[in-house]
């Protein structure tokens, strides 16, 4: 079954990088977000991304740019996303928010539209909880810059069908990646282990045992990464990192997930990384 359109539930950093991927590969696309500012921006983003993405990953399909932009439709209305056949949610780790969220999509989606939860930490079967379709629910980790990553974290809950699966894996197909199916517990495999290892890089900095770009060059001249830790915080965006580490926290009561309070305090000064110029490195004149 091929997938004609997508609703993509916000516009943020994940929001955007999806977007793009999709109108490379002539999929139509309906971006929703709460915020007109972040429309706008994200407008901006993704005409940019689709110019430029191509240059640098050489098999991306080479798209016209104005036919491309005819196929997604920037909305603050949800209820657009009626007749999409895959919904992609990427909103904020705050479960308040997404049980809303999953609540109006259940009401308002075609009954054989399937949910892609896009989350960093929660759990896949909680949010099929609160639908009457946990059957058609399926956690998809993409992972950033979408374009250039062939391959994403698929998460299956408790009643996550075959079916679903085997549906997911055909849509990941058209846009040329495959899927790792893992099973589901808060944070999964790529954010129980990664978000550890940011945060303990923070609780270096916090200690003054070295700074940012010494942890991260560490990472990238000793170990072969290709970005550092604080980098990669950085790119996901500090806040979203903090709410993830409260989700472990809250699911495991481990303290080995205690977020580390330099963070904590980084985020109350509105240091969120890229998307804001600034977070452990800097970034206002890129």
């Amino acid at each position: 079954m091929e997938v004609k359109k997508v609703g993509i539930i916000g516009a943020g950093t994940m929001g955007i990088g999806i977007s793009v991927d999709l109108l490379l590969h002539s999929i139509n696309t309906v971006l929703v977000d709460i915020s007109e500012k972040a429309l706008e921006k994200a407008k901006n983003e993704i005409s940019k991304n689709i110019r430029f993405a191509p240059m640098i990953q050489k098999d991306l399909p080479k798209v016209d740019i104005n036919e491309a932009m005819k196929k997604i439709v920037y909305t603050l209305d949800i209820k657009e996303v009626a007749d999409c056949d895959w919904i992609i949610e990427n909103v904020t780790e705050n479960w308040a928010v997404k049980e809303k969220v999953y609540k109006d999509l259940d009401s308002i989606c075609k009954p054989d539209a399937l949910f892609g939860v896009d989350t960093s930490c929660i759990s896949i079967t909680k949010v099929g909880s609160v639908t009457h379709r946990p059957d058609k629910i399926i956690g998809m980790h993409f992972m950033n810059p979408v374009y250039a990553k062939p391959v994403l974290e698929v998460m299956k809950g408790v009643h996550t069908s075959d079916d679903t699966i085997a549906k997911a894996e055909q849509f990941l197909a058209q846009l040329n990646k495959k899927a790792i199916i893992v099973n589901d517990l808060p944070g999964f495999v790529s954010n129980r282990v990664s978000h550890l290892f940011m945060n303990e890089a923070m609780y270096v900095v916090q200690d003054g045992v070295a700074t940012p770009e010494q942890v991260d060059n560490i990472f990238k001249k000793c170990f072969g990464h290709k970005m550092g830790p604080l980098e990669t915080a950085d790119l996901i965006g500090l806040d979203t990192v903090m709410h993830s580490l409260n989700v472990l926290y809250e699911s495991y009561q481990d303290p080995k997930f205690r977020c580390c309070p330099l963070l904590k305090k980084m985020v109350d000064a509105g240091f969120l990384g890229r998307k804001s110029g600034k977070g452990f490195h800097d970034y206002s004149k890129l």
